[in-house]
């Protein structure tokens, strides 16, 4: 494994390359360089099967391979502003297994804004329900989680969009008001430039979504179970 993580490097080609892309970044020219892409973004591919083998070791994983974890450089400008046809970003996303584990791993490799992420991007009602309702029940156990040195050291604080009001159904007094506006839980590392590229990225990577399994493992039990605490 050790030899693995030393072997599997993001290249500064691979950022380079993401800056030609924004300099240019229109389909001619894109096309035209479609070689030095497949080339970019195999090593993305290594980074992360490499990636989801340190996910697997202390996590059980949905997605088969890291290709089939990469999201597309193709934008989806249908319903955007913004037309220009490619991302200037490399990243990719890995499920866990089964209904019982809850919660995404997200990588986002991109110059001068690089960062690994986890979490809850948009829980349908009925989970978003869920959630409130055992926070509102009980609201230690995921302050605790909130508040733990390691958490704090790596996320800082629990990221999110936010309602400005109160949810319907709770009250405005309610003493985990400023959790329950939350209506996504996001936990988001970032790292530099120089950070990324380096020989530890992998390592740091992989700590980095393990130090998110307590909040993960406390939102996958109350999403699979009621308030009593029995299964669903």
């Amino acid at each position: 494994m050790k030899k693995l993580q030393s072997a599997v490097l993001i290249q500064k080609s691979s950022f380079d390359f993401l800056k030609l892309i924004k300099n240019n970044n229109d389909r001619d020219w894109f096309n035209s360089n479609k070689d030095a892409f497949l080339k970019e973004q195999n090593f993305i591919e290594a980074f992360a099967d490499a990636l989801l083998i340190e996910l697997n070791s202390h996590d059980t994983i949905e997605t088969l391979s890291g290709k089939k974890s990469l999201h597309r450089i193709y934008r989806d400008i249908r319903f955007s502003k913004e037309k220009t046809p490619f991302k200037t970003n490399w990243s990719g996303s890995f499920r866990r297994a089964t209904k019982y584990r809850r919660g995404g791993y997200y990588f986002h490799l991109e110059p001068d804004n690089s960062f690994i992420a986890g979490g809850f991007w948009g829980p349908n009602p009925e989970d978003l329900k869920r959630i409130r309702d055992h926070i509102s029940s009980d609201p230690v156990p995921i302050r605790k989680i909130l508040k733990n040195k390691t958490f704090v050291s790596t996320f800082g604080e629990l990221k999110g969009e936010q309602i400005k009001t109160t949810p319907k159904g709770f009250a405005p007094d309610d003493e985990a008001i400023d959790l329950l506006r939350y209506k996504q839980f996001l936990l988001i590392k970032k790292f530099t430039d120089r950070e990324v590229l380096s020989a530890g990225f992998l390592k740091e990577a992989n700590q980095t979504f393990k130090n998110m399994r307590p909040f993960f493992d406390y939102m996958s039990e109350i999403l699979t179970t009621d308030l009593n605490g029995i299964e669903i």
